[in-house]
């Protein structure tokens, strides 16, 4: 027999790459089982519904501690199903939904948020992510930029919705991520996130929704603070407009 020969038909080099096949395959199944540690079960659409955990089976929990101390156990416990402001279009599986009562909040479509923690981002330091300017007094607009507020809000209808009161900043990425808005018709004042606005010298134009409609945006338990529950709302309210705002925004263009 050759050198390195176990028998005359197995040898060590044999054998390693065996061993290295049933590691490489266990490897993928382990990557595959945690990837289905978040997002499962699947919902399957049907009456009465049907349980689809997906291959490889869901892993065991595990317990996580958190930066702040809290524990998060994934995969998440069971949650009863979402109330879902939507109905389908047709009878038959997987057919388009479309939005019930207001469809800027029934949270489909470009209006989709995810259900994150409702408690404000923080920094690596551990404080508050987002405030409002009147509470860093240190910090301020460039020079060499459009001072916003005092500035009226307008909508896609043209129609002044309010005026700018306050900038929201970023302490970590040193930019700003919303405009705090005073209503003209009451006495709420509403949150637009930068993305959505046009900022220019005589006014802030907002093309994603209307006037009218800045009177729903979803609010903020603290005057304050702002959660990332109500990030994720807020987005999702002008994200939705850009199609329901109008009934001639879901026709097609031609």
């Amino acid at each position: 027999m050759e050198t390195m020969a176990i028998t005359q038909y197995v040898d060590v080099a044999q054998l390693v790459l065996y061993l290295f096949w049933i590691f490489f395959f266990g490897l993928v199944y382990y990557l595959l089982q945690e990837n289905h540690r978040d997002g499962y079960p699947l919902d399957s659409g049907r009456t009465p519904p049907v349980k689809m955990d997906g291959w490889p089976p869901i892993p065991t929990p595990k317990t996580y501690l958190m930066a702040n101390g809290d524990e998060v156990v994934m995969p998440y416990p069971p949650q009863p199903p979402e109330f879902l402001q939507a109905e389908p279009r047709h009878r038959y599986i997987g057919a388009p939904i479309e939005p019930t009562g207001n469809p800027l909040l029934a949270g489909v479509g470009p209006g989709s948020w995810a259900n994150r923690a409702d408690v404000p981002d923080h920094t690596p330091e551990g404080e508050a992510k987002i405030v409002p300017l009147r509470t860093q007094p240190e910090y301020g607009v460039a020079t060499r930029d459009h001072d916003p507020r005092g500035l009226p809000v307008v909508g896609d209808d043209n129609e002044v919705a309010g005026t700018v009161s306050e900038l929201w900043m970023d302490r970590s990425e040193m930019m700003f991520r919303y405009i705090e808005v005073k209503l003209n018709d009451s006495d709420r004042t509403v949150m637009l996130p930068v993305p959505f606005a046009r900022i220019t010298k005589e006014h802030v134009k907002v093309h994603a929704i209307l006037a009218h409609q800045f009177s729903d945006v979803p609010g903020l338990r603290n005057a304050d603070q702002i959660t990332m529950l109500e990030e994720e709302k807020i987005s999702a309210y002008y994200g939705a407009g850009t199609l329901y705002a109008t009934p001639e925004r879901q026709e097609p263009l031609v």
